[in-house]
């Protein structure tokens, strides 16, 4: 859990919590007054999961469908296609993996994020991360990043798995402690003073106990430093194009505040540097099927955090991607309508459906989200 906190801290968080009761009444309000009724506060409607060539068949094109957005993984992007959609007056986004490009460990094993016996973590569920202080990673990543933003006229990019070694993308996650590399632990004990044992296991005990706030600040602080640094890239190489994460959809307090001590996410510290934080709150794989509902619970959670109403040229705005494709339980037509609506409630300004390539095998699915979305135009 969150250290006690400091009497200025205590009224710090006292006065944001006047401010965001002030709020969400304000969100909950618009609501409930527009859930039968066209949303022009929803600028983007998209599709996640490549170009939806399908879309095009038989002279129809993606507006036909309310469809104003695409998201391409960076290693599927085509200068051809991208000005194909951009011509049909569609954006194009790229997602980019952050902290999950494994390939890099077949030619580097040293940058396998390390446990708490000093060895390589098992990938849990095959999940297969890498660590955040290997220098020769990070220099690799953001080198990747620069090429896919110099190279293709995208609109804007979304960070991927940046977050810890981990497979939370379930509903019972498994979240091993990570990253306790010579790297990480030198430089933890450099910037924060604390001397550690020279030893691995002694070292991470001390981590996961009596240090552990200190320790979970400074990964944070890395991955957000991380954030920083593609910001950076992203105004020299295309200053126009907005930059976006997906991430996991737990509130802060959420499995014993896992988000930050196991996950390594600080949305606070990144917002700084994000224009669009799409929350990813797939109902029906993370044990929610029945209750649609849960995803505006958490986008509403996510901008009392933060401090956010949804209102328009707001930053960092607040975009979902939400589950439509078949992932762990089934997802039924039915359920479409209020799925999208809950996505689009405020204070979300734009959201995206997971995913193209299981949507596009069922027609009647295609013809649902064409139906809920052209009622958020008219």
């Amino acid at each position: 859990m969150p250290p006690p906190l400091s009497r200025r801290s205590a009224l710090t968080h006292a006065a944001s919590g006047i401010l965001a009761s002030a709020l969400i009444p304000s969100i909950t309000s618009r609501a409930a007054q527009s859930e039968t009724s066209p949303r022009p506060s929803i600028k983007i409607r998209g599709i996640y999961g490549g170009f939806p060539d399908q879309l095009l068949e038989n002279g129809k094109s993606p507006a036909d469908f309310g469809v104003n957005a695409i998201w391409v993984g960076s290693g599927s992007l085509s200068a051809e296609r991208i000005k194909r959609y951009h011509d049909l007056g569609l954006k194009v986004f790229a997602e980019f993996n952050s902290l999950h490009a494994a390939d890099f460990l077949k030619q580097h094993s040293d940058a396998a994020p390390l446990g708490p016996d000093g060895q390589p973590s098992p990938p849990p569920d095959g999940w297969q991360g890498v660590s955040p202080f290997h220098a020769g990673y990070r220099q690799a990543r953001m080198a990747e990043f620069r090429r896919v933003l110099t190279t293709f006229d995208i609109d804007g990019i979304w960070l991927d798995y940046h977050h810890a070694h981990a497979s939370w993308e379930q509903a019972e996650p498994k979240l091993p402690d990570t990253d306790f590399s010579a790297a990480a632990l030198q430089l933890f004990q450099t910037k924060t003073g604390i001397t550690l044992p020279a030893d691995t296991p002694s070292a991470a005990k001390l981590l996961l106990g009596p240090h552990r706030d200190a320790w979970t600040d400074f990964r944070c602080q890395t991955l957000t430093d991380w954030v920083r640094e593609y910001r950076s890239i992203l105004n020299e190489v295309r200053p126009a194009a907005l930059l976006g994460t997906f991430h996991c959809p737990w509130s802060s307090d959420e499995r014993d505040g896992a988000l930050r001590h196991k996950l390594a996410i600080d949305l606070p510290s990144q917002a700084t540097y994000l224009d669009v934080l799409s929350i990813m709150p797939y109902h029906a794989r993370f044990g929610h099927a029945a209750d649609p509902a849960w995803i505006s619970r958490q986008t509403t959670a996510l901008a009392k955090q933060l401090k956010l109403t949804g209102e328009p040229n707001e930053k960092p705005a607040i975009w979902p991607i939400v589950q439509l494709a078949d992932w762990g339980e089934r997802v039924t037509i039915d359920q479409i309508p209020a799925i999208i609506d809950h996505a689009t409630r405020p204070p979300s300004t734009g959201l995206m459906v997971f995913h193209w390539s299981g949507i596009s095998k069922e027609p009647t699915k295609i013809d649902s989200l064409k139906s809920a979305y052209q009622k958020l135009i008219k």
